[in-house]
């Protein structure tokens, strides 16, 4: 896989917050490989520390092998494109083994994870999630959620049952629908997204909305975005001024340049004739 560092700028922050004593989110990151993992770890004990760094280290060094091995991007398995089956058995794979460690270790009982992981290739991005973990997009003056949660409250405001400002006091923000590792098998949310020179996307675990509005998040990149290391601490800040009753993590991405795949001969010669 081309080194992307030059096309991409990424700037991760992760902080326990004001109350919890033990940090049980975890980050991996590479702007030269083009991916970017948060994971919020749940469950007793330390249990929800050990599922997220599971999650974010073996996804990370599994992709970070499987994108240096591959020779062009977009390449395409059945009618789905390769990227997608890529993240569909790596985040199954993964899967699999906490939920195993979770069975067969006491200590670990019951322990699970969110997940947001997005892949750049092919001036695209490839975003997949569990949960209520978030992907936001700054695209010149439009600020948006990306991905939508995976969670109990999600669905209630869906269904009507609640405006999405009584969602903000409710109690249930926390009870996620898909996580990883809770169940023997998981369906991943995976789409793919054009991204465009100057977007600024933005990782985080609910630690962050929920202390800080949305509006607020938003005119932070909005004002900041030229300083990536100086936002990224100005959010965790932020939540934990507002209370910080939650861990708080950070990931985001700048686009500096396009990052077309290499292509073959016989693909270039495809293409023109399309």
């Amino acid at each position: 896989m081309a080194d992307l560092s030059q096309a991409v700028e990424i700037v991760v922050r992760t902080d326990p917050g004001r109350v919890r004593p033990h940090n049980e989110d975890s980050i991996a990151a590479s702007a030269a490989c083009g991916f970017a993992v948060v994971a919020d770890g749940m469950g007793g004990y330390n249990a929800g520390e050990v599922a997220s760094g599971m999650a974010t280290s073996l996804l990370g060094e599994e992709l970070e092998r499987i994108y240096a091995e591959r020779e062009a991007t977009g390449q395409r398995s059945g009618r789905r494109l390769w990227d997608h089956d890529v993240l569909d058995r790596e985040i199954a794979r993964v899967n699999d083994i906490i939920y195993e460690t979770a069975l067969t270790q006491p200590q670990c009982a019951g322990m699970g994870t969110t997940l947001v992981l997005a892949v750049l290739h092919d001036n695209q991005m490839t975003i997949a999630h569990l949960g209520d973990s978030r992907l936001y997009r700054l695209r010149g003056d439009e600020f948006r959620q990306i991905t939508r949660d995976h969670s109990l409250l999600q669905e209630q405001i869906d269904s009507g049952v609640l405006t999405p400002e009584q969602a903000q006091l409710s109690r249930n923000k926390n009870l996620v629908t898909r996580a990883l590792g809770v169940d023997p098998a998981v369906v991943p949310e995976i789409r793919d997204y054009d991204v465009q020179i100057g977007d600024v996307y933005l990782l985080c675990s609910d630690g962050l909305p929920d202390m800080v509005e949305d509006e607020d998040i938003a005119m932070t990149l909005s004002s900041m975005a030229a300083d990536l290391e100086g936002c990224a601490g100005r959010l965790v800040d932020m939540a934990n001024e507002a209370g910080g009753r939650d861990n708080i993590s950070v990931v985001l991405i700048r686009i500096r340049q396009a990052f077309p795949a290499a292509r073959s001969w016989w693909q270039r010669l495809l293409a023109w004739f399309k």
